[in-house]
């Protein structure tokens, strides 16, 4: 999977629709192989982004949990000690 697409299920703020186009992006340019579509495809790479986007909108409204919501500082903090441990090779 794309390193680029975030986790979104259970943050406190929720997520955003906003956030959710950008992950559907992600995933359509990564399973493409298209940074940026021809003027042929772009109507079809719309579409399926769209598409994602919605149902992972569906998917992240549906989904219950019983573990306490994730502060989004908190997590960007892990992420980038991750980040330095990685590169810092």
């Amino acid at each position: 999977m794309c390193r680029n697409i975030k986790t979104l299920s259970n943050f406190e703020p929720p997520v955003t629709e906003e956030e959710i186009r950008a992950a559907a992006l992600q995933y359509v340019r990564k399973v493409s192989g298209f940074n940026q579509p021809s003027k042929a495809n772009e109507a079809a790479f719309l579409a399926a982004v769209d598409a994602i986007a919605a149902i992972s909108g569906n998917l992240l409204n549906t989904l219950e949990t019983n573990s306490p919501p994730r502060n989004r500082a908190e997590e960007a903090a892990k992420a980038k000690a991750r980040s330095a441990l990685r590169f810092s090779r």
